[in-house]
């Protein structure tokens, strides 16, 4: 099995916002990888990582940093592959790290998802793959409606509850 989605974290302290994804891609049976590589510690290996990402098969790769949050920027600058950013919480209630990814350069695109929404990186990496696999466009549409009917359940159990003055 190789992997066709690369989740990397500056950090392994990264691991708990950054496991959503795993289990999402675990559930739709997608083959992932995880690494932690620090664009400031260990620039070598993110330079490595990011230029033989594409010859590895890599489709998406999904970059969480908190903090300067260098990271998804650094790798953008050296592949061609879409980069999908996930701020991290670490300080500043992760705002340093939602700037720093959201305001890249011109030519340097990262997609960026709200701090510590790793789930929503997940996801959106699917629907990039997904334009080109009827198998994984299908689990992705089921995903939504999945979605969907949880809504619906919460509204049907919401209408159960009596309040003296509640109209529905």
């Amino acid at each position: 099995m190789k992997p066709v989605v690369s989740i990397i974290m500056g950090s392994t302290s990264d691991l708990p916002v950054m496991e959503k994804a795993a289990k999402f891609f675990d559930e739709m049976e997608v083959p992932f990888e995880i690494n932690a590589l620090s664009a400031h510690r260990t620039p070598e290996q993110v330079e490595t990582f990011a230029k033989g990402a594409e010859e590895r098969g890599i489709k998406v790769i999904i970059a969480a940093a908190g903090m300067a949050a260098h990271l998804p920027g650094v790798i953008a600058s050296m592949t061609p592959i879409p980069v999908i950013g996930v701020p991290v919480n670490a300080s500043l209630d992760g705002l340093d790290a939602l700037l720093a990814i959201v305001q890249m350069p011109p030519g340097i695109p990262v997609a960026t998802v709200g701090i510590d929404g790793s789930l929503n990186a997940a996801i959106l990496a699917l629907q990039m793959i997904a334009t080109g696999d009827e198998n994984l466009l299908k689990k992705l549409k089921a995903y939504k409606e999945s979605l969907k009917k949880k809504i619906e359940k919460a509204n049907e159990d919401l209408a159960k509850i009596q309040y003296k003055y509640k109209t529905n």
